[in-house]
Parts: C-alpha cells; structure tokens; sequence
C-alpha cells in the first residue's frame, strides 16, 4: 500500500482505517494497533490518534482508557434503530428535493441511473453499489439542508459495513432496481410524497439484505459478525 503524503494526514489517515473497517479487514471488536497501522501507512502515532478521534465521534471505533481503540461493535439493536431514523431522514431529504432539485440535477441523476442499470445488467456488483450510493448522495444533496445532510453522513458512515452487504439475491436486486426506477420517475414528477415513500422503504429492505449475508442475527443484540467472517 502507497504512503500518505497529504498535508491533512489525519483526514487521510481516517479515510484509509474506515476502508479497512468497511471491507472487514479490521473487524467489530477488534483491537486497532497503532504500531501496524503506523508503519502500514508511514505516518506517526500523533496523526492517527487524531483520525481515531474523528472516528470515535463518528461511532465507527471506541477509544480505550489507556488501552487504545477498537472497532466498535454493531449490535442488531443498533443497526435497526439508526435505520430506523436513517430512513426518516431518507424519506424527508426525498420531500425536499423534489421542491428544491433542477433539471440539470435530475438530468444528473438520471445518467447515474442509467450506469447502475449497466452494472446491473453485466451483474457487477461493488460497481453497481458505488453509483447506487451516489444517487442517494445527489438526492440528499438536493434537499438542500445541511444539517439533514451531515446528519445522514454521519449515520451512513456507521452502517456502510452491513448497508452495502456482499451477497444479495437475485430477487431483491430486481426489487432495488425497481425502487431505483420509481425514484426517478418520482424525481421528474417532482413528487415529494412519493419519494420520501419510496426512500423509506427501499432503505427498509436494506435491513433484509443484510440479514441473508449473515451480516444480522434475526433476534437480541448479539454483536454482528464481520465481513471477513461471513464471506
């Protein structure tokens, strides 16, 4: 892996950790050591300690009294509840957009669309999630509200692990591809109770997914196993 050379290296450094997080190489509960990460990158303990700050108050680690930081676990409970206001948050950025959003905007929008129907179509899946989660980027941003927006972020960063889950049947990528569709013609209706619906449930069905990964235990808070574990 290339050394960091940016000047905010502990923006960069928190960038790459929540990589490693996402893709299950650091996995929930797991002790970071700053000594691996520190030569894996060629930085310092000062800019990491920092990224992990940043990272603590994002909820994606936890720091340790003097015994350093580890990934944070995700609980059933804890997934379902920040879904629960994701997609309030999801269905209220949908209202605003439509009054706020731009022929240019949607036009946007729509190009996205039709590239994540390509990589439906070759089943390319980590291609499809990466546009699939810039259409939902376009329509946050075009609510306009900033406060939505950073809260949204802030939420998505702590379930991006389990949101964008590996294994998806053919069955519910069909069903997202359809809510994908209404969506836009949502959007070019500019009908904002039907798109807040249609964000809410189509988040909604992402809890589902995830659970045929192996990714979420059907009852309790036991703690969810990693990526790495269920692949």
């Amino acid at each position: 892996m290339e050394k960091i050379q940016h000047r905010n290296l502990y923006r960069e450094v928190a960038d790459r950790v929540r990589e490693l997080i996402e893709q299950g190489v650091l996995a929930p509960g797991e002790r970071i050591s700053e000594k691996k990460l520190c030569e894996q990158f060629g930085v310092s303990r000062t800019p990491l300690r920092e990224a992990l700050k940043v990272m603590a108050s994002e909820g994606l680690v936890e720091i340790l009294p003097n015994r350093g930081a580890r990934v944070t676990r995700l609980t059933v409970k804890k997934v379902r509840n920040t879904y629960d206001v994701m997609a309030a948050l999801e269905g209220l950025s949908g209202e605003l957009a439509c009054q706020n959003i731009t022929d240019e905007e949607i036009a946007a929008i729509q190009r996205l669309h039709d590239t994540m129907l390509e990589h439906y179509r070759q089943r390319e899946l980590q291609p499809y999630f990466r546009v699939n989660q810039q259409i939902h980027e376009r329509i946050i941003a075009a609510a306009d509200n900033d406060v939505l927006e950073e809260m949204y972020n802030n939420l998505s960063q702590r379930v991006k692990r389990v949101r964008y889950s590996k294994k998806m049947t053919d069955d519910f990528w069909k069903r997202a591809v359809e809510d994908h569709e209404a969506m836009i013609e949502a959007l070019q209706k500019r009908d904002g109770l039907m798109l807040g619906r249609i964000l809410r449930e189509h988040l909604c069905n992402k809890l589902e997914v995830a659970s045929l990964d192996g990714m979420i235990e059907e009852e309790g808070d036991d703690e969810l196993p990693s990526r790495a574990a269920s692949s």
